[in-house]
């Protein structure tokens, strides 16, 4: 709880558990399925956030003789389990709204607008809370993403509101439902294509041939090949490989090769781990990349 994102974790975590339960109130009271909707985003966005709070906390430990990288992707997973989760609410919620054009329900519109506006300050304030940690961390951006959802949510539920009160459009309480669904979903998923490439370590697209080219430009290098680039955590970018110099060399002209490369690759690519092997004559032919054929 020293640092400043815990503390923010914490109030926006009590703060979305008071505004869901207002809203599942006026909810129920009202009849209307687009105020329930946002009610149960804003329970979803409690679990994520105190779920965040959680992974946040974990990867805040030190490294270990177990966890040798330490906990960082803690808040990676976090991040992936959130954006699942809202995944199968937005699911659900659409699932609702079509049932509910077949059943249409009396909705009081004046308790609905009420309770909407009270969201919409509500998760305003979060999202205000949230944003400048979001930019640059996976784990905020997937709760973020909840607050955004809600506060999308409440816009809907407010207009739906308007149009129930004086005009009775029952019909446009299912429809922004969906709406406000879509478009969750559709961010839900990049997060959720986001945190698999990081737990597969995938290319955190980067270009490798620029890599071939930063690396060949230090005079010493005859080759580099057998190399690995992944993004281990959202602060950082790893990367192993091999590189082909002469055998001659001895261990300071070495660490001097290292740190050459280590700085063309920080400056040019925002690598900050980076391990290097030096051979001599192994690995000269080959690629950067060896592609193996399945047999």
């Amino acid at each position: 709880m020293h640092d400043n994102l815990s503390k923010k974790f914490l109030w926006v975590t009590l703060f979305n558990l008071v505004i869901t339960l207002v809203e599942f109130i006026g909810g129920l009271f009202s009849g209307s399925l687009a105020l329930l909707s946002d009610a149960v985003h804003n329970l979803g966005d409690a679990g994520a956030i105190m779920l965040s709070f959680v992974a946040h906390l974990i990867s805040r430990k030190k490294k270990n003789n177990i966890k040798t990288f330490g906990y960082k992707r803690a808040e990676i997973l976090a991040a992936f389990t959130n954006a699942v989760v809202l995944i199968v609410i937005c699911v659900f919620l659409v699932v609702e709204a079509v049932k509910r054009f077949q059943e249409p329900a009396e909705i009081m519109g004046n308790v609905m607008l009420l309770v909407s506006i009270v969201g919409l300050i509500g998760n305003f304030v979060s999202m205000l809370v949230m944003h400048a940690d979001s930019k640059n961390n996976m784990n905020v951006k997937s709760t973020f993403l909840h607050m955004m959802s809600d506060a999308l949510s409440s816009v809907g539920v407010i207009i739906a509101a308007v149009f129930i009160k004086f005009f009775g459009w029952v019909w446009l309480d299912p429809v922004i439902t969906i709406v406000v669904a879509v478009l969750v979903l559709r961010e839900a998923i990049k997060i959720v294509v986001e945190s698999i490439n990081v737990l597969m370590e995938s290319n955190p697209d980067i270009d490798l041939e620029k890599i071939h080219q930063l690396v060949l430009e230090v005079p010493e290098v005859k080759n580099i090949h057998h190399v690995h680039v992944w993004r281990f955590s959202d602060e950082q970018i790893m990367m192993d490989a091999h590189i082909n110099v002469d055998e001659s060399l001895n261990v300071m002209e070495l660490e001097e090769i290292y740190d050459k490369i280590s700085k063309k690759l920080y400056n040019e690519c925002t690598i900050n781990h980076l391990t290097l092997q030096a051979e001599g004559e192994r690995g000269l032919k080959e690629k950067m990349i060896e592609v193996k054929q399945n047999d």
